[in-house]
């Protein structure tokens, strides 16, 4: 009798596992969107909380998809981070890209606009391909534009310089050009994210006919500066309705030199212009808002193909940006604005939720690979996301790793923030009771135990990311 309910026991945990099997073997996706935003912070879309940017494409994904309130990414500037997803590693280099992998697996995959990393606004002047990898695509194609040089409404806000003018614009190489706007009369079909979703929708009616599995990359460059849109995406965002964010008396007190943005208020101009900061968040926003639309045209069109039950779409950004934060602006930066990230996953099967597990951008890669049915390489050092997608409580990492240039390295951990920089100074946060980062708790004697903890996880973490040899000073990632 034991014997035969054990028998009964072992049988249905073998038909349990078939259909489990079979659910997600049906359940695999045979294509993959993958829409990058440049210099996107994940605090001003509305599916992250925010309640004045108007990003009702976005919102709408993230309604049908998971959304991963806690993504980080690796590197905080656009080349190592790039690097970073594309090849799932911490550190990327001449690893193989996710491209090249699903082409070895009889996929086709195509590039629009910037995924692996292109000077803006240099390389989209030029229409060049930057920093590109041929070899990760089967089709490729750039989206170019005038950006600062677009005629229309310029300013430079740290400059306090307001003009039509196109002669004497800050642009490509110029010390000034990140707080660069440009409103202008048109609909956007000219500018780069335009001319990006455009072939976009192009692709996708090519993929659907020819039905080989696909992999589209659609890398849009806004909000990332000059920050260019037509004029009623700027009429949206009136700058003296605009904002800024709280920065306490003596901010910047205690944290240490090496922590503080070289673009800070003092520093760039843009203290003496508290309207022209305003001004910044307006044109960013208005930015935000029209780089939504390009995604909607994209999305509306794998719609319209009845594509979309076939496609996992993930919507990322390479990292956050800086709007006044400590009075920071842009990015190169461990604290949270700069390295959270958007994370937006739909895929065939998976339920909508959101998720407050810890996630990387470098797990994109592995979770692609799962979702559709491909083996992950041996090099990909991230971790797959589908058990979150399966049960948002799910955990697959203790801490977040994040760096930038000079050999600094940040763990974001369930609780904390840490960032431990190449001359040994630190700053810790405990993100519950201090989200904005304004109380630094590492001359706090009561954790000291705490820092001992982060200090020697970080460094585990750091070895296990820094097996390709990168030197911890003055070395680039990519």
């Amino acid at each position: 009798m034991k014997n035969t309910i054990r028998f009964l026991i072992v049988l249905s945990a073998s038909i349990a596992a078939l259909a489990a099997a079979e659910l997600a073997a049906a359940e695999r996706a045979k294509n993959v969107l993958l829409i990058v935003s440049d210099d996107l912070r994940a605090g001003v879309l509305g599916c992250y909380g925010d309640n004045v940017s108007d990003t009702p494409n976005i919102d709408r994904l993230a309604s049908r998809g998971v959304v991963f309130e806690r993504a980080y990414c690796q590197g905080t500037v656009c080349g190592p981070s790039r690097a970073s997803f594309m090849r799932g590693r911490y550190f990327g280099n001449k690893e193989i890209t996710l491209g090249e992998h699903f082409i070895a697996q009889d996929r086709v995959t195509a590039r629009v606009g910037k995924i692996f990393h292109m000077r803006v606004p240099g390389d989209i002047i030029a229409g060049s391909d930057g920093q590109d990898v041929p070899a990760c695509w089967t089709q490729r194609f750039n989206a170019a534009g005038m950006e600062a040089h677009t005629p229309g409404n310029y300013a430079c806000l740290n400059l306090n310089v307001f003009t039509t003018e196109l002669a004497g614009r800050q642009s490509t190489g110029d010390p000034h050009r990140p707080f660069v706007t440009v409103s202008y009369e048109g609909d956007g079909s000219d500018q780069p994210d335009g001319k990006a979703a455009t072939k976009a929708v192009e692709l996708l009616r090519e993929f659907k006919s020819s039905e080989k599995p696909f992999l589209l990359a659609v890398g849009f460059v806004r909000p990332h500066y000059p920050m260019v849109a037509p004029r009623q995406y700027f009429d949206r965002y009136p700058h003296d309705q605009m904002t800024l964010p709280h920065v306490p008396e003596g901010d910047l007190d205690d944290i240490p030199p090496a922590g503080i943005s070289a673009s800070n208020s003092r520093q760039n101009g843009l203290g003496a212009y508290p309207d022209n900061q305003r001004r910044m968040w307006s044109g960013y926003r208005a930015s935000v808002t029209f780089m939504d639309a390009q995604v909607g045209r994209v999305i509306n069109e794998l719609d319209r193909l009845g594509l979309t039950e076939s496609t996992v779409i993930v919507f990322i950004s390479d990292h956050g940006y800086h709007l006044g934060d400590h009075t920071f602006w842009q990015k190169a930066n461990l604290h949270e604005q700069v390295t959270r990230v958007p994370l937006i996953i739909a895929a065939p099967g998976v339920m909508p939720s959101r998720s407050r597990s810890l996630s990387q951008l470098v797990d994109v890669y592995p979770t692609l690979c799962e979702l559709t049915g491909v083996p992950v390489p041996k090099s990909v050092q991230g971790k797959s996301l589908v058990p979150i997608l399966r049960d948002p409580t799910s955990q697959v990492h203790e801490a977040a790793f994040s760096y930038t240039r000079g050999g600094h390295h940040a763990l974001r951990t369930d609780r904390f923030a840490y960032m431990r920089y190449a001359d040994a100074t630190e700053e810790l946060y405990d993100m519950d009771a201090d989200p904005d980062q304004h109380n630094n708790l590492a001359q706090h004697a009561a954790y000291s135990e705490m820092l001992t903890k982060l200090r020697l996880q970080l460094e585990e973490r750091f070895r296990s990311a820094d097996n390709a040899g990168i030197r911890r000073k003055g070395k680039k990632a990519n």
